[in-house]
């Protein structure tokens, strides 16, 4: 009946996993941080099953520290919201103003 696979928005493969990789989140100006877990991630961008409220956060643009040490990084800006999940667009360095 069907030959292909329901429409799939993003354009690059994905890679999910199964209990998801701990990363944080932090605003780009410090304010706030949360802990986090990556469900899946792609060259463009990431899911994030958020601990905690989001409630009240500056979304829009914040830093995913990638590593315990913060050495690995992206910059993001918030795709959408459903319940504590989240997905994220990576942003490239060639934004005016660095962070």
């Amino acid at each position: 009946m069907s030959d292909s696979l329901p429409p799939e928005k993003r354009g690059t493969a994905r890679v999910e996993f199964s209990r998801g990789v701990d990363v944080h989140m932090v605003a780009i100006d410090g304010t706030w941080s949360r802990q986090c877990q990556m469900t899946d991630v792609a060259e463009a961008g990431a899911k994030l099953k958020v601990d905690g409220s989001i409630e009240g956060l500056a979304l829009k643009e914040f830093f995913l520290l990638l590593s315990t040490t913060g050495a690995a990084f992206r910059r993001c800006e918030l795709a959408w919201i459903n319940g504590d999940h989240i997905g994220v667009h990576f942003l490239r360095g060639n934004r005016p103003g660095k962070g």
